[in-house]
């Protein structure tokens, strides 16, 4: 059975997502080459959707362009390292509205599925969901709650 395309999964979780065009696929290869990789389970999101907002108009996803833009500058920034670990093992996609951000993680290059919350008071790093899917569906049923 085929996958449900991302913008009826979330629709059907939350009527009111808010939906932007689609990522052009340069962009998406840009991050790519600039980052070193992009989880597919996102990639296949940006190419229907480039970034999502809930029905309250928080962020469910960046777009591509944040994605690069914000992974670039944490792991550039020259204050960074004095004050959180690396941000080169994390891959941000999302924030919480909060301060607070979801990442996948990055082990050698190659990136885990699991999502992760990174805490930006205590630089705190714990898993909340299992795959991006998980990820958008306990958000948006209220099972992640930062």
């Amino acid at each position: 059975m085929p996958k449900q395309p991302w913008r009826a999964f979330l629709r059907d979780l939350s009527p009111r997502c808010k939906f932007a065009p689609p990522a052009p696929e340069r962009e998406i290869e840009l991050a790519v080459r600039e980052l070193g990789a992009l989880p597919a389970s996102l990639c296949e999101f940006l190419r229907e959707s480039n970034g999502a907002h809930g029905a309250d108009g928080s962020g469910l996803v960046w777009t591509v362009e944040q994605i690069r833009a914000d992974n670039k500058r944490f792991r550039a920034h020259p204050d960074f390292p004095e004050l959180y670990m690396p941000f080169d093992c994390l891959l941000f996609f999302a924030d919480a509205g909060n301060g607070d951000q979801f990442a996948f993680r990055v082990l050698g290059g190659q990136i885990d599925e699991n999502v992760y919350a990174w805490n930006h008071e205590n630089d705190n790093r714990v898993w909340v969901a299992s795959s991006f899917r998980q990820y958008l569906e306990w958000l948006l049923t209220g099972r992640i709650n930062l």
